[in-house]
């Protein structure tokens, strides 16, 4: 295990991000703080998307698709690596997709509302970072200009920066409405016009819902808006926006892609599949700079020929694994391939995270370790050797059952460990890889690719490192 994970398990946390924390995966969601606090495993694909991170803040571009099954971690991944893109200096967005909200066709503004709503740089963590955003586009254009100059000077002299600093915008699609409007926003900024600039930045949110009332309240008559159509094209106007003021690059996650595979009309799921291979092309060929996209899926939404990514030919020949992959006979990783399928926690790593979760809860209410390391592996065990557990118990199904035996034993001091496992009722594991029922199955009985399976590890607690 790294030295970071190992200074973690040591670290105080923050009691308001501990709690949430806590609240949120005892309720089998991933929280959007205090990820890197239960950081166990995933070591490989840690490392990969943090090269990636590095080679956009390069000005390089590059896409991810992390595959794996509800509850195998992909939502906690994306979290941890927002966090990390964070403190990186980059600025991040994320969404989940849903039936409102798409990557092509009506829905692609609201995906687009989203991601604007939950940008986030350092500073901001929490979302809502558009105005920080601004605040340092004017401060980078302020910042080497004599404050003592004549009014008309000063104002002169600023205009000339902010026009230099956005021209290189000017090349990309749609990139005469952003500066137009960046452009508005420093002037009003200028003569303290607080109406105005809350305009410019309700149109770099994407909320005007209509040409008329943007160029109203803006004051602009030849100006466009963001809708389903330009929404992407808007993503790549900010990655190049955000590295012209200081940022490293853009992050762009986007979960519950499964929701794609959903869409029960042909037409419309193709072309939100086209929206995705004009995102790979983009960022593959680098012709988006300082942009990074990840997109999290279920192996259906990948692998499924007739509804999934691979029904569409163009994807399917660039994001299949090729047949050293496939025809190996061996369980074989390949983390520089634009697909990350995640495989399984070994029991190892699985005993060592309901461990963490011991020392974090007890470090929470106060109280000494409800129980031992012994106990903690005849939790897993018991976990394990339920039925149809080997292959289709997950992180989130563990985390969850065992934050709750943590907090039946804080609730009720005269319960026991061996009362708790004695009263557990052996219940049925969810048998479908996917967590839906569809007339679908993968490659082998499993339910997993090759790439994904891992031999079963014993709990060993010599061989467990926190």
């Amino acid at each position: 295990m790294d030295n970071t994970a190992s200074k973690l398990n040591t670290q105080k946390v923050p009691r308001r991000i501990l709690g949430a924390l806590l609240a949120g995966i005892s309720a089998g969601v991933v929280p959007r703080a205090g990820a890197p606090y239960i950081a166990i495993g995933r070591v490989d694909e840690i490392r990969a998307l943090t090269d990636d991170l590095a080679r956009v803040a390069e000005g390089q571009s590059s896409m991810r698709l992390l595959i794996g099954r509800y509850g195998s971690g992909k939502s906690f991944l994306l979290q941890l690596l927002r966090s990390r893109a964070m403190e990186l200096g980059f600025v991040t967005a994320d969404a989940d997709l849903s039936p409102e909200r798409k990557l092509s066709g009506e829905g692609g503004i609201a995906t687009y509302r989203e991601l604007s709503r939950n940008l986030a740089v350092k500073a901001s963590p929490d979302g809502g970072a558009w105005s920080g955003i601004l605040s340092r586009f004017m401060q980078s254009v302020t910042g080497e200009i004599p404050a003592d100059l004549p009014e008309e000077e000063y104002r002169a002299a600023v205009m000339n920066r902010v026009n230099n600093i956005l021209a290189p915008l000017g090349n990309e699609v749609g990139g005469y409405n952003y500066i137009t409007v960046l452009t508005r926003y420093a002037e009003a900024y200028l003569a303290d016009d607080t109406e105005h600039m809350a305009a410019c930045l309700r149109w770099l949110r994407g909320e005007y819902r209509t040409k008329t009332d943007a160029r109203a309240a803006i004051g602009i008559r030849t100006l466009s808006i963001i809708d389903d159509a330009t929404w992407y094209s808007h993503i790549r106007l900010l990655s190049r926006f955000v590295r012209l003021i200081g940022y490293q690059g853009l992050l762009v996650l986007i979960d519950e892609c499964v929701n794609l595979y959903k869409i029960p009309n042909r037409i419309s799921r193709e072309a939100n599949y086209e929206k995705i291979l004009s995102m790979y092309n983009d960022t593959l060929q680098g012709v988006a700079s300082g942009l990074m996209i990840v997109l999290g899926g279920t192996p259906r939404f990948l692998e499924d020929t007739r509804r999934g990514l691979f029904s569409y030919e163009a994807l399917r020949s660039r994001l299949s694994d090729g047949r050293f992959v496939m025809d190996s006979g061996v369980p074989l990783k390949n983390m520089m391939s634009p697909v990350i399928r995640l495989r399984r926690l070994s029991d190892n790593e699985l005993l060592a995270l309901t461990l963490r979760l011991r020392s974090l809860h007890a470090q929470y209410y106060g109280t000494d370790e409800a129980v031992s390391d012994e106990m903690a592996a005849a939790f897993l065990k018991e976990e394990l050797d339920r039925a149809g557990a080997e292959e289709m118990i997950t992180p989130r199904e563990i985390i969850r059952d065992f934050v709750t035996l943590l907090d039946l034993l804080y609730q009720n001091p005269g319960a026991t460990f061996e009362d708790m496992m004695r009263k557990a009722e052996a219940a049925p594991v969810n048998s479908d890889p996917d967590g839906e029922n569809a007339s679908w199955h993968p490659a082998n009985s499993e339910g997993e690719s090759p790439a994904e399976i891992t031999p079963p590890v014993r709990v060993e607690l010599s061989d467990i490192e926190l």
